[in-house]
């Protein structure tokens, strides 16, 4: 899925702190802007993924945030693609099917794994 979401950048002394006040708790850092960006981007998606696996409900970003001293900038994040860089390892699953489509798909060259992986996708709306 993909979000955006405004997060609050703070200079102080040599760090740029982030703050994502629509998301409880989503906070770092950077040593540049370049790297604070990074860094909101890898904790929004974090903070994003974690509600997503949990079945919560994902808050409505806001328009109105104040800066407080700093600035405000919007942040984009893609679940979908953070999943894909921090998990990449495949995992073996077993299931049964009956055997006549078995029997037609290897008759086919059906690759079982492709299929599956593209009927969760579809499921889950990725």
């Amino acid at each position: 899925m993909k979000y955006v979401y405004p997060a609050v950048f703070t200079q102080d002394g040599d760090q740029i702190l982030v703050s994502v006040p629509d998301l409880k708790g989503c906070h770092t850092f950077g040593e540049n802007l370049q790297e604070a960006i990074e860094m909101a981007r890898d904790a929004i998606s974090m903070w994003l993924c974690m509600a997503e696996d949990r079945g919560e409900e994902i808050p409505t970003p806001s328009m109105d945030i104040q800066s407080g001293g700093g600035f405000v900038s919007y942040v984009d994040v893609d679940t979908t693609s953070y999943r894909k860089l921090t998990n990449p390892m495949s995992v073996k699953k077993t299931l049964s099917i009956p055997g006549y489509l078995n029997a037609m798909a290897e008759s086919r060259g059906i690759n079982f794994s492709a299929v599956l992986q593209e009927a969760l996708k579809q499921r889950l709306q990725l």
